[in-house]
């Protein structure tokens, strides 16, 4: 499983990192992390609002920071 971040590097999209590593952490699911902090990535990726989260390619989370809980339902 495949997790892709679209921000800046700023502290909610630090949160939103640690809710989603959390939350696959504790089903128990192997995972990678990447991190896209350039503009014009993050607008080719259709990414309108930061902090955004992919999973597997598909954006599920986008201007906000969602918990671990309900990243973890994304993912069950």
């Amino acid at each position: 499983m495949k997790f892709t971040i679209y921000g800046s590097g700023c502290a909610k999209c630090k949160q939103l990192t640690e809710n989603a590593e959390a939350a696959a952490a504790s089903l128990e699911l192997a995972f990678e992390v990447e991190k896209v902090t350039d503009a014009n990535a993050i607008i080719e990726a259709g990414v309108m609002r930061t902090p955004a989260l992919a999973i597997d390619g598909d954006i599920v989370v986008e201007g906000k920071v969602s918990s671990a809980d309900d990243i973890k339902t994304l993912l069950g």
